[in-house]
């Protein structure tokens, strides 16, 4: 029996799933591809499954452009996108983000390099998310926050550092994009790279931390 209902509930949800994807053109959102292998992928089949990889035609264009451009630069280069919006209903929350709710927002894993140099399409999470960057904070200890530190999981990850010249040129370019309004990004990671422009900003300390992916929005 128990086998039947989730048969029943899995043909259920790809039906629905793939609904949506052919109605999202008609409110304004378009689906990042799970199968295409070029230089922009989604990092995890996750994020297809539940329906977290969708976003204007605007920002996909974005997107597409950037990876485009860091894989001119750097031959080989994968930009690897987390989480994006669902197909349609602007306002609706995507949890846990705060802002992922009208498809102009996505975030991007860091380009991870190991012994041997870059390493495409490595994260150090299964999932991108929640591997941080360790460096200086202002932000108070406060429970009543999004900003996890999950330290109990930090020694799982894979010892894998940012590839900091991938990561700087892709930031580079996202600032010089007049349709890219901001780029959330810590504060010791900014400095790390060298970069202090009008566009990073520091999401603040009631949001999720931001030294273990990168968020843009036009």
């Amino acid at each position: 029996m128990f086998r039947r209902r989730l048969l029943a509930f899995l043909l259920l949800y790809a039906g629905l799933s793939l609904a949506a994807d052919r109605a999202a053109p008609h409110f304004g959102r378009v689906a990042l591809s799970c199968w295409e292998r070029g230089p922009l992928q989604m990092q995890s089949w996750l994020y297809c499954a539940l329906n977290r990889n969708y976003v204007t035609r605007e920002l996909a264009d974005v997107l597409q452009g950037t990876a485009g451009a860091v894989d001119s630069t750097y031959p080989g280069t994968v930009t690897q996108v987390l989480d994006a919006n669902f197909p349609f209903l602007t306002g609706f929350p995507l949890l846990p983000h705060l802002s992922h709710h009208d498809g102009r927002k996505a975030d991007l894993a860091f380009y991870y390099a190991g012994a041997k140099g870059y390493s495409p399409k490595a994260t150090r999470s299964p999932i991108g998310y929640f591997a941080f960057e360790q460096g200086p904070t202002e932000c108070p200890d406060n429970w009543l926050t999004l900003r996890w530190d999950f330290e109990v999981l930090q020694p799982l990850w894979q010892d894998l550092e940012v590839d900091a010249d991938r990561t700087r040129h892709l930031l580079r370019i996202l600032e010089t994009d007049s349709r890219v309004g901001k780029i959330f990004l810590e504060p010791h990671l900014q400095s790390r790279l060298g970069l202090r422009t009008g566009k990073l900003k520091f999401q603040g300390c009631r949001a999720a931390r931001h030294d273990d992916h990168i968020h843009l929005q036009l």
